[in-house]
């Protein structure tokens, strides 16, 4: 009989990394809600932009996640939609990103919690680095029409199967 025993770190990490995946299981969801909502409400949010996010504690945690949400929504409405659904995907999760990240940030301010310290700071760096990425992706594949990609409420057609997985 074999006995695996995991240091500390690779549970902690491992740990975050399973809250990572339900993380991003929950964004598309949301992303996937909010891209509705923003069909609904049409191509852009109107009214002037809410002030940029400042995490300080001259305000109460509930008024700085308040704040975060309020500026991640408007990004959100924001976004340049043009029906290609890679690129309103990447232009909708950049201020979701974001949103997390001044969350993360307002978290910072108000906990001593070494786990959830932890937590924040891996947010913050995970949404940096995906937000970096989405960037890079938009330089790389300029704005087009939906004309020749996939139709916006049709599946994409599946990717033939990787050797050896079936």
């Amino acid at each position: 009989m074999m006995t695996i025993v995991l240091s500390r770190y690779a549970m902690q990490r491992a740990a975050l990394h399973r809250r990572a995946v339900a993380a991003l299981g929950l964004a598309m969801s949301m992303a996937a809600c909010a891209q509705e909502a923003h069909h609904h409400a049409g191509p852009a949010a109107s009214g002037p932009p809410p002030p940029p996010f400042m995490a300080s504690t001259a305000k109460p945690f509930s008024a700085l996640m308040d704040d975060a949400m309020a500026v991640m929504d408007d990004g959100m409405r924001r976004a340049p939609m043009n029906g290609v659904a890679e690129h309103d995907f990447v232009t909708m999760m950049i201020p979701h990103h974001q949103g997390a990240i001044d969350m993360a940030k307002a978290l910072l301010l108000y906990t001593r919690d070494p786990e959830m310290r932890n937590l924040a700071q891996g947010i913050i760096t995970e949404q940096q680095n995906e937000i970096r990425l989405m960037q890079l992706w938009l330089q790389r594949h300029p704005t087009r029409s939906p004309v020749g990609s996939t139709p916006q409420n049709e599946p994409a057609s599946p990717s033939p199967t990787p050797r050896g997985i079936r």
